[in-house]
């Protein structure tokens, strides 16, 4: 067909034939540009191709002096066997690999930072785990610090933690065996409760009383669980050793330890560091305190699976009767490093990471949940769609968008959310929108622009303003603004701005719009203006003391925070906060990490930070801004259980 006389001819066979041609010129040699040294083997190939395909070595291949010259990419911890597979899937598409070699193909793909090919490695995995296999698996998992297949193995040992407790890898974990003695009348708390005391017990026993948590593991541990719900050292009690009959084959005998002749001797290095004991396994990130699973197996007694301070373990717990009587009072005890609200209550750690890293991702509150949808992750522009409670800190996926976008933003309106145009990662811009449905979990088109445009999105009045954005090529910034009407689906225009902006923040308070920052022709602006809808005018206001593209901008009590972007030099960490009251701008406490494009919503009393690119990596990472400190944190106190 020849459409307004332009001859077009799709050939279907091209890409399959060159891709093939490409291969085979790799495998013979020529043309080549990468010389990979893999634990000593050679292997050849093209350095565009490789750029492709692995965020990493694209990284590399950008800082080459010499960018016509050959690249020379050392490796001595990789499997070159895995790097061929990989080597192979960037010419074609295809991932061959034994069921062998899956672990090293994964390794090598977390090198290279080749998310997609980790992806479908861990999917492979955990479709072959077993109760045999599945501790190893989680070691694995922990090793390479992937937490999308780490809470899928938590997930199974939950659910069959009495059939891997008879397993030899389980048999091989490093062991904690606690004997609780109990009054009279008193019982233990339910599972969760009880493992919370137990946790906070070997914390203390950590950071106040000095002791290593492999000396710990070395003789059962004798604890008292008083009438006041608290659970103290056995050597609290009066008397001396005494040896109690036990119907738990894993504790056959309890020693109560003499006190401590210095109980705030200097920690050592291994109580977070490694178990040197030969049953030791791979490590979880120092600090980390979790249970994964726990079954009460008899009357009184309790089998764990946990980690403790980084260090993958089995807790075996036995409640007993006491001969002794309650202590006379009960030890002050100092106030742990990350417990000091309700101590039997709360954990800090660090904040769950999205699944995906993302820049120019889009992100809204909605029902009291962050979701974080889209946006760019190097290899490719993303559908993905992720959804975070900040009450259990955990990251969930919702229904992917019908088009993979990136620099684009969400609104919410009508208790629907919506994205409309952006970028789809092949330098073309979008014009077509989509509206998510939360009661049927999916995504349904809405009328497209009249325009392709990256833009900013906000919801004001029961409408939908799209305000800005940059023009087909991405080169200048537009001052177009319309308005989408929910229940005529139809688009109107409004008043321009004063500025020609793209890559701008935009959000509502208080019945006004306001337009933040941005660039025109990649200069970063400073200023910002309002919107008022009564009147259809914008108002340049003060301006903020940094100028800045692609920053996020969230609302609390009243006033604007705008956080992160770029500068026209590096991704910047700074935010500042904007009194309407008072027309200025003032410094706030800066953010953990430079974000550039990345996004910021506020969500109940606090604004969340997530995503972007800090300079050298895209992010998957989250912090929270406590606006009574004005401090940012990567770290959230949740209920253990």
């Amino acid at each position: 067909m020849i459409p307004n006389g332009y001859l077009m001819f799709e050939d279907e066979n091209f890409i399959e034939s060159s891709v093939a041609k490409l291969n085979a010129l790799r495998k013979s040699g020529q043309f080549c540009d990468v010389r990979l040294q893999v634990c000593g083997h050679e292997m050849l190939a093209h350095r565009a191709v490789l750029a492709c395909c692995s965020p990493y070595l694209f990284e590399i291949f950008n800082s080459d002096s010499d960018p016509h010259g050959v690249s020379h990419v050392k490796f001595d911890d990789l499997n070159p066997e895995a790097v061929e597979v990989l080597l192979n899937y960037a010419y074609t598409a295809q991932l061959k690999a034994d069921k062998e070699l899956v672990k090293d193909v994964y390794s090598a793909a977390k090198k290279l930072k080749m998310d997609r090919v980790k992806q479908v490695c861990g999917d492979y995995l955990l479709s072959r785990m077993d109760v045999t296999s599945c501790i190893s698996y989680r070691n694995f998992a922990s090793c390479m610090g992937d937490s999308r297949l780490l809470n899928k193995v938590d997930a199974y040992i939950q659910e069959h933690l009495l059939q891997i407790s008879e397993e030899e890898e389980f048999l091989k974990l490093p062991r904690l065996k606690l004997e609780v003695m109990l009054e009279d009348n008193v019982c233990l708390p339910s599972n969760g409760k009880l493992y919370t005391k137990v946790i906070n017990w070997v914390q203390r026993s950590i950071w106040e009383n000095g002791d290593r948590l492999e000396e710990l593991m070395e003789e059962v541990q004798t604890l008292y669980y008083s009438a006041d719900h608290k659970l103290l050292d056995g050597n609290l009690l009066d008397g001396q050793a005494e040896v109690f009959g036990s119907d738990d084959d894993h504790i056959q005998f309890v020693q109560k330890k003499p006190p401590r002749e210095n109980g705030h001797k200097q920690i050592s290095s291994s109580s977070t560091g490694c178990l040197s004991s030969p049953n030791a396994t791979v490590q979880s990130p120092k600090h980390e305190w979790k249970i994964i699973a726990s079954e009460k197996t008899s009357n009184n007694t309790y089998l764990c699976l946990a980690v403790l301070d980084g260090i993958f373990c089995v807790i075996f717990l036995h409640g007993r009767n006491s001969p002794q009587s309650s202590p006379t009072s009960t030890p002050k005890l100092i106030k742990s490093l990350s417990f000091e609200l309700q101590p039997d209550e709360l954990i800090e750690k660090p904040m769950s990471p999205m699944q995906y890293s993302r820049s120019g991702l889009g992100t809204a509150e909605m029902n009291g949940k962050l979701i974080a949808a889209g946006g760019y992750n190097r290899e490719e522009c993303l559908r993905t769609v992720e959804c975070y409670d900040p009450h259990t800190d955990h990251w969930s996926f919702l229904a992917p968008m019908r088009t993979p976008r990136a620099r684009f933003q969400m609104a919410v309106l009508m208790g629907q959310l919506y994205v409309v145009g952006g970028s789809n990662g092949h330098s073309d811009d979008l014009s077509c929108g989509e509206m998510y449905d939360p009661n049927i979990d999916d995504w349904t088109p809405v009328p497209e622009l009249r325009t392709n445009r990256c833009n900013a999105v906000c919801a004001l009045n029961g409408k939908l303003y799209i305000i800005g954005g940059s023009d087909p090529y991405g080169q200048k910034g537009l001052k177009n603004c319309d308005v989408f009407d929910p229940i005529t689906k139809s688009w109107t225009s409004c008043a321009p701005l004063n500025i020609r902006r793209h890559q701008s923040a935009v959000c509502e308070l208080g019945g006004y719009l306001y337009i933040i920052g941005g660039a025109e022709s990649w200069n970063c602006l400073n200023t910002v203006e309002r919107y008022n809808p009564e009147n259809n005018t914008w108002t340049l206001i003060a301006p903020m003391n940094v100028a800045r593209r692609g920053a996020g901008v969230a609302v609390l009590d009243g006033k604007l925070f705008v956080g992160g972007g770029f500068d026209g030099s590096h991704a910047i960490s700074c935010v500042e906060m904007y009194d309407p009251t008072r027309n200025e701008w003032k410094m706030m406490g800066n953010m953990t990490s430079p974000r550039s494009n990345a996004g910021i919503a506020t969500v109940g009393k606090t604004i969340y930070a997530v995503g972007g690119f800090d300079g050298n990596e895209f992010l998957n990472t989250v912090e929270v801004y406590n606006s009574e400190s004005n401090e940012w944190s990567p770290y959230t106190k949740i209920f253990q259980f």
